[in-house]
């Protein structure tokens, strides 16, 4: 019987100093939640490509990390805008539909 409830924190801290460049990293910008290097709404094509590649072989690690960070980012993004916030279902999509793409069918194509 689980008997402690879990409470989000604030998620994860921005990184400082802003690095630029070439080798900048594709992080969120709180409270916008948009790419700090291109400005796009966060995960960004690079950010997805390097989260695929950190979580490599690890589908279920990266949802579970995608879905907390869709949380915070409900929480920023209804708290900037409480009357005309995003969609669920976009955030949803933006945050973690992405993530399960394409596993299926390199599966297939693995012959397993």
């Amino acid at each position: 019987m689980i008997t402690t409830q879990l409470v989000p924190g604030r998620g994860p801290h921005p990184v400082r100093p802003y690095a630029s460049g070439v080798n900048a990293p594709h992080t969120p910008l709180r409270p916008m939640w948009c790419c700090r290097v291109d400005g796009q709404p966060w995960p960004c094509a690079e950010a997805r490509l390097l989260l695929r590649a950190e979580f490599d072989r690890n589908a279920v690690g990266l949802t579970i990390y995608l879905a907390g960070l869709m949380y915070e980012a409900m929480r920023d993004l209804y708290h900037l805008n409480p009357h005309d916030g995003p969609e669920p279902t976009a955030l949803f999509d933006r945050f973690v539909g992405w993530a399960g793409r394409g596993r299926n069918a390199r599966q297939d194509g693995d012959g397993e």
